[in-house]
């Protein structure tokens, strides 16, 4: 939501995808007013269960399956239980697992080498670093929207 607010985006390069674990997350979700914030960062429900991680969410971009032709190392964060090489899809080599909060932070830098307390997620409106700190609820935003959605 806050990532939204201070005018971040997800690079075109990044390939996002949402899979919950089952409907009723997307309920909490919506009720929360989350989904429409992870759907403008490109977060759309694609299925429910394993079916991002089990490379169900659709096809890559041709650039990154041809990059991955040429050698490139390409690289996937995902928030799933396991981890192995061609798990999200086979173009893929590295994939990390990561928080749901922290695959969204990943996919707005855009990179997997970044250094969340030094470097910014992007730059925001107005040209304005945004860090993960800036986006990153506090525990009393994360109390009050689960006391009143779950």
């Amino acid at each position: 939501k806050k990532a939204v607010e201070l005018g971040l985006a997800t690079p075109r390069h990044v390939k996002t995808s949402l899979a919950p674990g089952s409907r009723v997350v997307t309920k909490y979700l919506e009720a929360a007013g989350l989904q429409e914030h992870l759907d403008t960062l490109g977060f759309h429900t694609v299925g429910y269960g394993c079916t991002t991680c089990m490379g169900n969410s659709g096809d890559v971009e041709a650039l990154m399956q041809a990059a991955s032709e040429q050698g490139v190392v390409t690289a996937a964060v995902l928030s799933g239980n396991r981890n192995f090489e061609g798990r999200v899809h086979l173009s893929v080599k590295a994939n990390y697992l990561a928080s749901p909060p922290l695959v969204v932070a990943a996919a707005l830098a855009g990179r997997v080498d970044l250094d969340f307390e030094k470097e910014p997620l992007g730059i925001g409106t107005g040209g304005k670093p945004v860090f993960l700190k800036d986006i990153w609820p506090s525990a009393e935003e994360v109390d009050r929207a689960v006391s009143a959605n779950v």
